[in-house]
């Protein structure tokens, strides 16, 4: 994919994904640290600090869907190819795009069911820091959407693809 972006684009990209993974490592990080402390307190001084609990919480959900992004921008996530690792050509390009084509379905349910839930919580504030619930679960539409971008992406490239390129996977003992 780099080879065919210009080296403007590229450098633009790869500042973007630099940043996206920053953020993603500031919000892992906070979430440990909070844990760590709020562990330290209640072993030394036998008491915690609510807000710290409800803050690992919230980061814990946002790098559950930041995290979910990241892994679909790279391929990472988990994907099962036993049946399809057989076919090749045209069956296993049909197979491709019916499978994205019911991941983006999927996906659409999930976006329209999370910003039906963040116009449901809008009005509601978490208990111990008083954050507004949109900024809670709001993360799940925008992860929702990025990642049918993503998949809308690789749909269009899977289309375009020959079929004659689409070979059966060797089989490992």
């Amino acid at each position: 994919m780099s080879e065919l972006m210009p080296e403007k684009e590229q450098e633009n990209e790869s500042k973007g994904e630099l940043a996206f993974q920053i953020f993603c490592a500031v919000v892992f990080l906070s979430m440990i640290g909070l844990v760590f402390c709020n562990a330290m307190l209640r072993y030394i001084f036998k008491a915690s600090f609510a807000p710290s609990e409800e803050w690992s919480r919230i980061l814990f959900m946002y790098i559950t869907f930041f995290g979910s992004i990241e892994g679909f921008y790279r391929g990472r996530h988990i994907a099962v190819d036993m049946f399809t690792g057989l076919l090749s050509g045209v069956t296993k390009k049909t197979i491709d795009i019916i499978a994205q084509l019911l991941a983006l379905a999927a996906l659409g349910l999930l976006a329209v069911g999370g910003i039906s839930l963040v116009q449901q919580t809008i009005d509601t504030s978490t208990v111990a820091t008083g954050l507004n619930m949109a900024f809670v679960n709001g993360t799940l539409p925008v992860m929702a959407i990025a990642v049918i971008i993503i998949r809308g992406r690789e749909l269009l490239q899977t289309i375009k693809r020959p079929a004659s390129s689409f070979l059966a996977k060797p089989k490992e003992f």
